[in-house]
């Protein structure tokens, strides 16, 4: 697996906990607005190695308390589940981020208690789905991986990245009554990091009033919908 880039802390990736970020290289989605489009595309030789990593993390053991492991889609490497193990073995939480296509490798990552918090990605309405995430034939597993977080006992939440050219209210409200019931569910706001798949001046973030509209579309069914990155 290679490891593409490490943020020494963060207070913001990890709900509650003072942690680093780690990410991981590769995905198979091609959002055209990824902002990590070469760690997706042409993921280049590791930044630095395993050893390296856990070299770090061992000297900061009692000054973070959580590890963030990102990408990329960090559940395309089949090795996964033996990293996460060997970060909690460090007394390191876990926040585990994916895209939701491999439902079969969460579901060990979830049966093993090998993660603290996951954050999955929802891109868009079922009917726009494709089109969002670059990518077919994923529906099915992404609608799996939903039902698998919202029927587990493992603190989750979902969230979209609104894009003006991409998203609608009326596909929130879709995105809604897909995942009605769940107790955290946040719309972020689109940032052109300068690294964007399909070329940053495609896709601009939404304004604030359509912001508030696309949370007012999804409140029905998720009452405890935010905004978060979004200015009011």
């Amino acid at each position: 697996m290679k490891l593409g880039g490490l943020q020494k802390m963060t207070l913001l990736d990890f709900p509650g906990r003072v942690a680093c970020t780690v990410f991981t290289a590769g995905c198979n989605f091609r959002c055209p607005f990824c902002h990590n489009s070469s760690l997706v595309v042409s993921p280049a030789a590791p930044e630095f190695s395993q050893d390296d990593f856990f070299a770090f993390l061992r000297k900061r053991q009692g000054l973070l308390d959580g590890v963030a492991v990102t990408g990329g889609e960090p559940l395309l490497h089949p090795d996964m589940p033996e990293l996460l193990e060997k970060i909690r073995a460090l007394g390191f939480a876990v926040k585990l981020d994916t895209n939701g296509a491999f439902p079969e490798r969460l579901r060990a990552v979830l049966e093993a208690d090998l993660a603290d918090y996951v954050a999955m990605d929802v891109k868009n309405s079922r009917e726009k789905y494709e089109q969002t995430a670059g990518a077919t034939g994923i529906l099915p597993r992404v609608e799996e991986s939903v039902a698998l977080l919202m029927a587990g006992k493992t603190p989750f939440e979902f969230r979209t990245t609104l894009v003006d050219e991409l998203h609608e209210p009326e596909d929130f409200a879709a995105i809604g009554r897909w995942i009605a019931g769940t107790e955290r569910y946040f719309i972020q706001g689109f940032v052109d990091s300068g690294d964007i798949l399909a070329g940053g001046e495609r896709f601009h973030a939404a304004s604030p009033e359509k912001a508030k509209a696309c949370l007012e579309a999804v409140r029905p069914f998720v009452p405890n919908a935010q905004l978060r990155g979004v200015e009011a």
